[in-house]
């Protein structure tokens, strides 16, 4: 795909402008890196604020009155107890289990608002039109907004200069606010590990918006490079990569995203795609899952690498790896048979034919600060 045919987000001449060195990222030209450099854009992102352009994201919208019945037929979590004003992480499952996409899903009140995955969004909008389309009404907002996400520890005080009432939202909350004339969503999330803001923008005001937060003296642009490795020091799953059609949430170790009234002794158990085949999973165990891991060396454990144990027998694959510049050290994720996925266990990747010490390790590598109040 040239550069021609790849798609622009709305704020694709601003990155140009602000010297940004652009890639091509899920059909998009995307910054990669501007001149700060991925490393300081990470710390700054840690240390200050950092605003990121993730417009290529698809937004979509459900109305209807039976539009959250609907949507739990189509994933494990509880849709028709979500409070209004909040949102709640999800997985689209197939009848094997395996994860289609993960999602974001919040409560507007008089609709649902789902934020899903750059490259499957075409694919999750189909999947939804094909399974519930009869039952509510979707709407894709895919050329009509942007999406920003300003992440950091400055970002409350950064946004709050904008509309002061951000600064009372929690973790998970989600609301339309006022910014700079432009009538918004506001989540208080993130895929950093930091406090932080997601903001959906009609794309006309997108880039007023960007410039009114860049103007604030903490605010950098980030582009994807620091998005890839704060996500993975905070241990945080990317789709295609640390999990797939292929893995089920219970191998991802994402069972915590199944809610508790679907689980199998849940008031609305099962009742989506896969559900015998992840409950048989979460009573019997699999075979491999994913975990963390820490190279014992400074020596960075690239997505693709093989994991051996002692003898030499192949037992798993990395599935993101690079250096964490804040914990100032290598980390990767990957799938490990479950019989060597103990915490501290010794293993090995092969890079460029050589052993590499790792250990299993607690996710995540450096701590989260979500905002809880």
């Amino acid at each position: 795909m040239t550069t021609e045919t790849l798609a622009k987000t709305p704020l694709h001449a601003l990155h140009l402008e602000l010297g940004a060195r652009m890639v091509p990222f899920a059909g998009y030209d995307m910054p990669v890196q501007y001149p700060l450099g991925v490393l300081k854009e990470h710390l700054h992102t840690r240390e200050q604020a950092g605003l990121f352009d993730v417009s290529h994201m698809g937004q979509i919208i459900l109305r209807g009155e039976h539009a959250a019945r609907a949507l739990e037929t189509l994933v494990p979590v509880d849709i028709l107890d979500l409070p209004v004003g909040t949102q709640r992480y999800a997985l689209f499952t197939d009848d094997n289990g395996g994860i289609l996409d993960d999602l974001m899903v919040a409560n507007a009140g008089d609709h649902l608002v789902l934020v899903v995955n750059a490259a499957c969004k075409d694919q999750d909008l189909a999947h939804l039109q094909t399974h519930i389309g009869d039952q509510c009404e979707i709407e894709s907002l895919f050329e009509s907004r942007a999406l920003l996400a300003l992440q950091g520890p400055a970002a409350a005080e950064v946004l709050g200069r904008l509309a002061p009432e951000v600064k009372n939202m929690t973790f998970m909350q989600f609301g339309s606010v006022r910014l700079e004339g432009a009538e918004c969503y506001v989540s208080r999330s993130g895929y950093t590990g930091e406090d932080g803001y997601e903001i959906s923008v009609p794309v006309a005001q997108a880039e007023a918006l960007a410039r009114a937060l860049l103007a604030q003296p903490e605010v950098q642009p980030i582009g994807l490079g620091a998005r890839d490795s704060l996500r993975l020091e905070a241990g945080l799953c990317l789709y295609g990569h640390d999990m797939s059609q292929s893995t089920t949430p219970i191998q991802a170790s994402l069972g915590w995203a199944i809610s508790k009234a679907r689980r199998v002794d849940g008031v609305r158990a099962g009742n989506f795609p896969g559900a015998g085949q992840v409950f048989a999973q979460q009573r019997d165990g699999v075979a491999e899952k994913r975990v963390g891991l820490l190279p014992q060396e400074r020596v960075p454990v690239r997505e693709g690498a093989e994991i051996v144990d002692a003898e030499g027998a192949v037992i798993g694959r990395v599935t993101s790896g690079g250096f964490g510049p804040s914990l100032g050290a290598p980390v990767a994720m990957g799938y490990l048979a479950s019989a060597h996925a103990a915490l501290d266990t010794e293993v090995w990747a092969l890079v460029r034919g050589k052993r590499v010490a790792m250990k299993v390790a607690k996710t995540p590598f450096v701590p989260q600060r979500y905002y809880r109040g």
